[in-house]
């Protein structure tokens, strides 16, 4: 995290370039003072504000954020997912958002449960839209692959490679053949809905021992970043007008997830209102950051800029 950030409010936006000229979050940018660039991307930017030691294990944070039991065991996450064939092979285009009821993903995952009890592991289905494996004592996982980094793309560029990652490989193409069989899919086709195929797994590993964060506060309503905010014992509020409103210096607020538009219709009051009272640290996920503070309002000469 900045040392600007200490004093500001963290705003954590989508990619500069999704902002058309005319948006209104332009208008707090053209008074701003540009910083130093920042982390791109969803992960990095994770990593960013938060610390801890080795690599991010997603599986075992969301777990204990769920269902409070990952204790010391080694976690995988679990996303069912949608794989669409095509020439070259099987891209993913949509993980862990596939608007599921409990009651739908606990009879997608229930022929699952012998193929991966077969294989030593555990397959939990921990919320409607996030699922856990849980790994037996020491099992080394592959580097797989998180969300961001694999949607749109091949699945063969992300899947475990080489001979220690073929029994994973099997697993995967498995489940993806259950999956594919399942009645549960026809009917979302019929409701127009894309059928749920592939399971993701990602973000293996055990709880880290400490997690750190220099912020006062996190306002959000993604998961991982709750997850880590929890470790870390800082409190995490839903993201809603009245808590994005009330929030002071020191706090970090999530809008990378969302569409530019719908910051303009529904959030721009509200961070005008901060940016008035406030500094405000612009920091978008394509890397760019800027500080605005509240006597920046007085820069009227600024009428154009980025």
């Amino acid at each position: 995290m900045s040392g600007q950030a200490h004093h500001a409010i963290d705003l954590w936006l989508p990619d500069l370039g999704r902002f058309a000229p005319d948006h209104p979050l332009r208008s707090l940018l053209r008074k701003a003072d540009p910083l130093t660039a920042g982390p791109r991307g969803y992960m990095d930017g994770l990593a960013a504000r938060f610390e801890w030691h080795g690599s991010l294990p997603a599986g075992a944070l969301t777990r204990e954020l769920i269902a409070g039991d990952a204790g010391e065991g080694t976690w995988l996450c679990a996303d069912p997912s949608w794989v669409q064939p095509d020439l070259n092979g099987a891209r993913l285009l949509a993980c862990g958002q596939m608007q599921l009821s409990m009651d739908e993903a606990v009879a997608l995952a229930e022929p699952l449960l012998p193929l991966f009890t077969e294989a030593g592991m555990t397959l939990w289905v921990s919320s409607p839209d996030h699922w856990h494996v849980r790994l037996p004592p020491n099992t080394a996982t592959p580097d797989f692959a998180a969300p961001e980094q694999a949607l749109g793309e091949d699945l063969y560029y992300h899947l475990p490679q080489g001979p220690e990652g073929r029994s994973w490989r099997i697993l995967l193409n498995e489940a993806q053949v259950i999956l594919h069989q399942h009645p549960f899919n026809a009917e979302r086709r019929q409701r127009g809905l894309p059928p749920v195929n592939h399971l993701w797994l990602w973000g293996g590993g055990v709880l880290p021992g400490a997690v750190h964060a220099a912020y006062r506060q996190v306002i959000g309503d993604d998961l991982l970043l709750a997850a880590l905010a929890s470790q870390a014992r800082v409190d995490c509020l839903p993201r809603t007008e009245l808590t994005v409103s009330a929030a002071l210096p020191g706090a970090l607020i999530d809008l990378q997830d969302l569409p530019v538009d719908d910051i303009a219709a529904r959030w721009m009051p509200s961070l005008l209102s901060l940016a008035r009272q406030h500094p405000v640290q612009l920091s978008f996920a394509s890397g760019e950051r800027w500080l605005h503070r509240s006597w920046h309002r007085l820069r009227f000469w600024r009428g154009s800029g980025p």
